[in-house]
């Protein structure tokens, strides 16, 4: 597994879970770019993600979701504010190019060992992990303030 030696950029997302009914999901447009192509448009609108960031996104979604599965599997009460954020980066590599991701798992109130235990078995679980597992560096990083 290659690991980034030099971040050329970076995408991040925070995902949670919307729990307001009043709250009606929405259409997007997407103008992607990538760095140091300033003529390639795929979609034009007014936000402009990268690769990295709808990666981050969809995979943040993903991850949100899984965990929350994988909690009430084992009987662990989540606090409603928890939440993941993923940053994907793409970088050198001598001389080819490699992704890397840091995800921050957010669940105050719980214990560590018992947000890492869930954490793994996420990874295991969340089709986006698995797909880059021993492809990618991938550090998890655990908050539970």
């Amino acid at each position: 597994m290659e690991k980034i030696e030099k971040v050329l950029a970076s995408g991040t997302t925070h995902a949670t879970i919307n729990r307001d009914p009043n709250v009606e999901p929405g259409a997007l447009d997407l103008k992607l770019s990538a760095p140091g192509v300033e003529s390639l448009e795929f979609i034009a609108t007014d936000l402009h993600p990268r690769a990295e960031q709808l990666f981050a996104g969809a995979w943040s979604a993903c991850y949100t979701t899984v965990f929350g599965r994988v909690a009430s599997l084992k009987k662990v009460t989540l606090p409603p504010d928890y939440s993941v954020d993923i940053q994907v980066s793409i970088g050198s590599s001598g001389a080819g190019y490699c992704l890397g991701a840091e995800l921050t798992v957010r669940v105050p109130g719980l214990g560590t060992e018992v947000v890492e235990e869930l954490a793994q078995l996420t990874h295991q679980h969340c089709p986006y992990s698995k797909s880059v597992h021993g492809n990618i560096e991938v550090i998890t990083n655990i908050v539970t303030v």
